[in-house]
């Protein structure tokens, strides 16, 4: 390292407007314990950041705002942003790449939780638990009938987006006695799918088979509308959609409809389109339906797991070495990153 210290700074989301961590643990300790490190705490909770705050960094963890060339504008001692999570929706990756910023996201460290959270989700949807629980609390003991439920045994799910998180959610379902789960991921290789168990197929069969459609794939180009209306007409009247993926992936006003209409019989979501959501969406009116703010899956370990591969990912860029979970990986053979890392790390001598 220099004699000067690797300059991290959290954004102001991570805090109270007092400066109180609102997380327990946000596994940032390993930079605040490093004597190489100055964490800085960004003051101004924008829902995009400006380059007056990037530009005395050299790295950032970043929770919500969004990163864009103009964020990026000033960024010429910038070496990396490190997304708290695994999307990077948020992120412009060209501009970051054009700028000679990697870009890094907590590969791995969500898998767990967010994978628990659908299960949950998948227990509470086909045993009516939120209406069962409003029964009790409205003293409506004698409608119980109207709310029979049934079993994931004998189930089958698709699971959209086959990585870490799809790969656990049928893990944790082993022991439920479903029928083999389907699996639409173009990306991965059909016999790595059959290996863990699984039946590969087109989103059309997926569709038409699947007692539960689990989305956990990205928002880009190819899946932004992935399921809208032709899509949502394929699933089943007894079928239920999870999205614990992004908003944008699903058509919101076709699956409204849908629901609405008892063409399919719930869904449980934890992503929209324009979050944060200032007033309630339509499907707050709807019983069927299952709502979280983008939290579903928050949990301590979690925070803490993705803090501390997020950091860790900083760390390894300062100490000069190549981390896990690059998403540009492109940007370090560009001669402008590779004088900025030498010039920040002159002593690490990074390896690529």
């Amino acid at each position: 390292m220099t004699s000067e210290k690797f300059r991290l700074g959290l954004t102001a989301d991570f805090f109270t407007a007092a400066g109180e961590p609102l997380y327990r643990d946000m596994g940032a300790g390993a930079a605040e314990r490093h004597s190489g490190f100055e964490v800085i705490r960004l003051n101004r909770n924008d829902a995009e950041l400006s380059p007056d705050e990037l530009r005395p960094l050299n790295g950032v963890l970043v929770l919500t705002p969004r990163v864009t060339a103009a964020s990026l504008a000033a960024a010429d001692d910038l070496l990396v942003v490190a997304r708290f999570g695994v999307g990077y929706d948020s992120v412009d990756v060209r501009a970051c790449t054009e700028r000679d910023v990697a870009l890094t996201i907590a590969v791995g460290a969500v898998d767990r939780p967010v994978a628990e959270a659908t299960v949950a989700w998948m227990l509470a949807l086909t045993h009516h638990v939120r209406m069962k629980d409003r029964l009790v609390r409205e003293a409506r003991w004698d409608e119980r009938s109207q709310y029979m439920g049934c079993e994931l045994r004998d189930r089958t799910l698709g699971i959209v987006g086959f990585g870490g998180i799809g790969r656990q959610v049928l893990e944790l379902l082993r022991g439920f006695g479903m029928r083999r789960p389907l699996v639409f991921d173009p990306f991965v290789d059909p016999q790595a799918i059959v290996g863990l168990g699984a039946r590969p197929a087109t989103l059309p069969e997926l569709l038409a088979e699947a007692d539960f459609v689990s989305l956990h794939c990205p928002l880009n180009e190819q899946t932004r509308g992935l399921i809208g209306p032709a899509e949502i007409a394929q699933l089943r009247p007894t079928a239920y959609l999870i999205n614990t993926a992004r908003g944008g992936i699903v058509d919101e006003p076709a699956l409204y409809r849908a629901l609405v209409e008892k063409r399919i019989a719930g869904a449980a979501l934890d992503c929209f389109v324009g979050e944060p959501l200032r007033e309630p969406p339509p499907f707050a009116t709807l019983d069927n339906v299952l709502l979280a703010p983008h939290a579903i899956a928050w949990t301590d370990e979690l925070f803490r797991d993705i803090g501390q591969t997020a950091v860790g990912s900083v760390i390894d860029f300062a100490e000069g070495r190549r981390p896990r979970g690059i998403v540009n990986p492109e940007v370090l053979e560009r001669p402008g990153f590779q004088a900025k890392w030498n010039r920040l790390v002159p002593l690490a001598r990074p390896v690529l």
